[in-house]
């Protein structure tokens, strides 16, 4: 479903990232780790065209995303803050995504319906813009935007960050009956090794933008060698 050929991305003399060949299947809950500045963000964003590669290319179902646009309605995406209209209130700006997405009332009702037990009642329904939301309630936001439209690929970075222990384990869970009911492919960066080694089954380890391991075994092996290697 995702094909990563030659990607690199240098910024001045630094390499960010150099990754001969990384394919990704459809259903596949994709776990990339690595320390700060290890270019899991920059993986990221290539594979969504927010920046251009310095060289090579990311497929999404065969077409190169940076010639042509129609993966875009596939691929649902949160990165950060950065990316959402944070002068809106969230009910102004799941109504603007409604209107994107050309969905019906009933259907944004409905997609929200989901979200309800992770938004605890404190998201829809206030006056508060989202910019003045804390960083956790942010985080709902950005991940609920996400899964609009029923994407068959979703991005999230850090999505446990921010969240309380209940929310951590919420969210886990739709992140499972997502990939399990729908077959949706999900990428999750993550320094919460607890976490992306529960909801993943392969798991990529990045260092200075290459990667050092890709893990596929048991996850309770993929958790001891993970351990071992941020151990030394």
């Amino acid at each position: 479903m995702i094909e990563i050929v030659n990607l690199k991305k240098i910024y001045g003399p630094e390499e960010a990232l150099n990754i001969q060949k990384l394919s990704i299947r459809k259903s596949e809950c994709f776990g990339l780790v690595g320390n700060n500045g290890a270019g899991k963000t920059t993986m990221f964003r290539l594979i969504l065209d927010l920046i251009r590669a310095s060289s090579g290319t990311v497929y999404i179902e065969g077409k190169s995303v940076s010639h042509s646009e129609e993966w875009k309605r596939k691929v649902g995406s949160y990165l950060d803050e950065n990316m959402l209209l944070s002068f809106l209130t969230p009910t102004e700006y799941f109504e603007t995504l409604r209107k994107i997405y050309n969905l019906s009332e009933q259907d944004l009702e409905n997609h929200l319906k989901r979200f309800a037990p992770l938004f605890n009642e404190e998201i829809l329904g206030k006056k508060k813009y989202i910019r003045n939301l804390s960083k956790g309630n942010i985080k709902k936001v950005g991940i609920a935007a996400a899964f609009i439209g029923s994407p068959s690929i979703i991005l999230l970075d850090e999505p446990f960050e921010n969240l309380d222990p209940t929310s951590q384990n919420r969210l886990k869970k739709m992140i499972a009956d997502e990939n399990r009911r729908n077959g949706t492919t999900f990428l999750i960066s993550s320094h919460d090794l607890v976490h992306i080694t529960e909801i993943c089954d392969r798991i990529v380890l990045l260092e200075k933008g290459h990667v050092i391991k890709d893990l596929k075994e048991e996850k309770a092996v993929m958790a001891a060698e993970l351990a071992d290697y941020f151990d030394r």
